[in-house]
């Protein structure tokens, strides 16, 4: 696949760093944590941004006779070396309010020295803080690269923050996290190249970077200092020897070195530290999160969204390398031409499908990338299969298929089939695509064979539709079973049986109760998918969650893929499957009153409704089953507890086999009334089964609206009035 220059320096710069940046994020991890928990020790003054050093030196100087320094480190520790007036030698934090001292200086313990150590040079002295330095700036280049793709993802700074689309776990979090962790990854990058050019005096000669002796102005010739200079501004003062005003203070601020009078703490002369020095001293603060403890834990985590970008970064590379062309004809020989745009590799994965099939069916057919169009002297047919990247931009092996295909020319008429790729989220839907199939139109060589066909979010459904209409059209028979087309998702969950009781022998028919993951969330009406042939063969049934187990209802078919896997299960076996959102067809909270309708394996998950309906809402349950059985009573049971705790007001029987052989039409009939009722009241009718009764209770709706006078049913269900979940 064709990179853009900004993605191929992105994954190689990742490639040629990524062990590196692994040892030193998880090492950058140990630090940051060290940092946050020094935080936590008790030697840090309150208020110790308001205390000048006019009033702690006197305060320090009654209660030690003799002292030679005192330093402030990056936690605000105060640590002062002195002698008390037991003449014992003082080294210690010190509370600079009282002078009391708080606690001894530690040194780090050996393995946070050898974790720094690591960190700075791979334990290889000066060549390896040189070459930690390089990886700093790979890191820099890489955020930066990265910074430009999500720009031409997102299209322009403007839509930095936009929605991005799910396609898969790993491309999803790569650019949520990567936008999120930018800035803190670009202090780290740039901090880490900074204090290695530093190290190595890149900026300026070491004789040059000494401090810069300066002229005082009179203010701080007349000014004592020591009213004005907060403790927290000091790092280090050096007490005179003896009280004669000619010995002075030595105190070092963070960006000078001045001379103090003892005695009326003027300015004597002052020294201004290098800017580079500054700098490094900033670098190093930003760097290791050691001045404030949120910063620290901020750094933590983007070191982890380091780690994740890794494994994120290679999982995105590996998804493209395995939607790679591999073709079996030449294109000079083949009838079937079919080009391929795709950013992540999902496009290639329908057409490899086609191709696959083509091929085994005798045709002389051949794949490429947009990027790659040539002149196909014997081609018959053109299948363009693209998607479109970010806002209505073209993906980055089809950016120059305009270019290309305006230099060539076939001498052939040629005809074209355009598929789009895509998502509605974004207002540019297959915008790409229908630029492509423009410009096919506009050439005299090119005929088109089927109007642009869509397909929103990788909708296989949807893809069978444009295969439907181009197998009609060619003759040429293609699989247009949906489930072909889908492809296996990774990270299934396992879900074992705990239950499996059947409902009819004659129907063959039983109810499935699994246990799923503690962490799982679902509510009933969402759906299981299941791959039985352990492929993309996917199926899907409607769920209800009973007691927070998966409950399903499921009758065999002959010959049925789901059903027959299904039904070969035994409690304690296992399955891995997935649970699927399926917002639009739960309870809804807003609704005055709700009628449930189902028929057969369709009750699953109005079970799990009723059962959930805590707020107790209005419900009636509308089925329609062959006969009476156990399984039938054992639902009448449970319909008679939940009518007790008000969770359920009514539960309506339809028995096609038996008695007076009625159908669930039947009872909406016979409740006219109720229904049209419940939907002028904004109630809302779920339907779930069969798409068959589905068919059948839609229509017998429809005419009762109309008998009223009310609103069309189509209008109710555009409302959202009607949710169906039929198969």
């Amino acid at each position: 696949m064709t990179l853009s220059f900004w993605r191929y320096a992105h994954l190689a710069l990742a490639l040629f760093s990524s062990i590196f940046l692994i040892l030193a994020s998880v090492t950058g991890i140990i630090l940051a944590v060290d940092a946050v928990q020094e935080k936590t020790l008790p030697y840090k003054t309150e208020n110790f941004n308001e205390i000048t050093l006019g009033e702690t030196l006197p305060i320090l100087k009654k209660a030690y006779p003799e002292i030679t320094e005192l330093s402030v480190d990056y936690n605000q520790f105060v640590t002062l070396q002195a002698i008390d007036q037991d003449g014992n030698d003082i080294n210690a934090y010190v509370d600079p309010k009282t002078g009391k001292v708080l606690g001894t200086p530690v040194k780090k313990s050996e393995f946070i020295q050898w974790i720094t150590s690591f960190h700075r040079s791979l334990f290889l002295h000066e060549a390896g803080r040189f070459f930690v330095g390089i990886i700093s700036f790979c890191l820099l280049l890489i955020s930066l690269s990265g910074f430009v793709l999500v720009l031409k993802r997102q299209r322009g700074i403007r839509n930095f923050f936009s929605k991005v689309i799910k396609e898969y776990f790993a491309q999803y979090y790569h650019v949520v996290l990567g936008r999120l962790a930018l800035i803190p990854i670009l202090i780290i990058a740039v901090t880490g190249t900074y204090l290695s050019l530093e190290r190595f005096n890149f900026f300026m000669g070491e004789e040059k970077a000494k401090p810069v002796k300066s002229e005082l102005s009179e203010k701080d010739k007349t000014t004592s200092i020591f009213k004005t200079t907060l403790l927290s501004d000091v790092k280090k003062i050096e007490f005179p020897f003896t009280d004669d005003p000619e010995e002075y203070y030595i105190i070092e601020l963070k960006d000078r070195e001045i001379e103090v009078n003892q005695v009326s703490g003027t300015v004597i002369s002052e020294k201004l530290s290098p800017v580079t020095q500054q700098f490094a001293t900033l670098s190093l603060d930003l760097h290791t999160g050691r001045i404030n403890g949120i910063w620290a834990v901020i750094l933590a985590i983007a070191c982890i969204n380091i780690l994740f970008f890794i494994y994120s970064g290679f999982a995105i590379t590996l998804k493209r390398r395995s939607s790679r062309i591999k073709n079996k004809f030449k294109a000079q020989e083949s009838t079937f031409i079919l080009l391929v745009g795709s950013e992540n590799g999902s496009s290639f994965r329908f057409a490899n499908a086609i191709l696959k099939q083509l091929i085994d069916q005798g045709y002389k057919a051949y794949i490429t990338e947009l990027n790659r169009f040539s002149a196909y002297p014997k081609a018959e047919h053109i299948l363009v299969f693209s998607s479109t990247h970010g806002l209505g931009d073209a993906p980055s092996n089809g950016k120059k298929f305009k270019a290309v295909l305006e230099k060539q020319n076939q001498d052939q008429k040629i005809n074209f089939s355009v598929v789009g790729f895509g998502s509605k989220a974004y207002p540019d839907f297959c915008q790409f695509a229908v630029e492509i199939d423009q410009l096919l139109a506009n050439q005299n060589w090119a005929d088109r064979y089927l109007d642009l066909q869509t397909v929103n979010d990788k909708s296989a459904v949807e893809f069978v539709n444009w295969i439907k209409l181009w197998s009609a059209k060619t003759g040429i028979p293609l699989a247009t079973t949906p489930s072909l087309y889908n492809h296996v998702p990774k990270g299934l969950q396992k879900l074992m049986v705990l239950d499996k009781t059947p409902i009819s022998d004659t129907e063959h028919t039983f109810i499935l109760t699994l246990r799923a993951n503690s962490r799982a969330k679902f509510v009933s009406g969402d759906l299981l998918a299941i791959y039985p042939a352990n492929d993309s063969r996917e199926r899907l049934y409607s769920i209800g969650n009973h007691s927070g187990n998966i409950q399903l209802v499921v009758k065999l078919h002959e010959n049925g893929l789901g059903s027959g896997f299904l039904n070969n299960l035994e409690p304690g076996n296992t399955i891995k499957a997935r649970i699927l959102k399926n917002p639009t067809f739960h309870l809804p909270k807003k609704a005055p009153k709700v009628a449930l309708i189902s028929n057969g394996t369709g009750i699953a998950p109005f079970l799990g409704m009723i059962e959930q309906n805590k707020a107790k809402k209005e419900i009636h349950l509308y089925s329609g089953f062959r006969m009476v059985t156990p399984t039938l009573l054992a639902y009448k049971k449970f319909a008679k507890v939940m009518i007790q705790k008000q969770h359920l007001d009514r539960f309506h029987v339809a028995l096609s086999r038996e008695g007076a052989n009625i159908y669930v039409m039947d009872l909406i009939q016979k409740d006219a009334s109720f229904f049209m009722n419940l939907l002028k009241e904004g109630g809302v009718i779920m339907i779930c089964g069969s798409l068959a009764m589905q068919k059948d209770v839609e229509a017998i709706l429809n005419e009762l609206c109309l008998e009223n006078g009310i609103k069309s049913l189509s209008e109710y269900k555009e409302n959202g009035q009607l949710l169906t979940d039929c198969y």
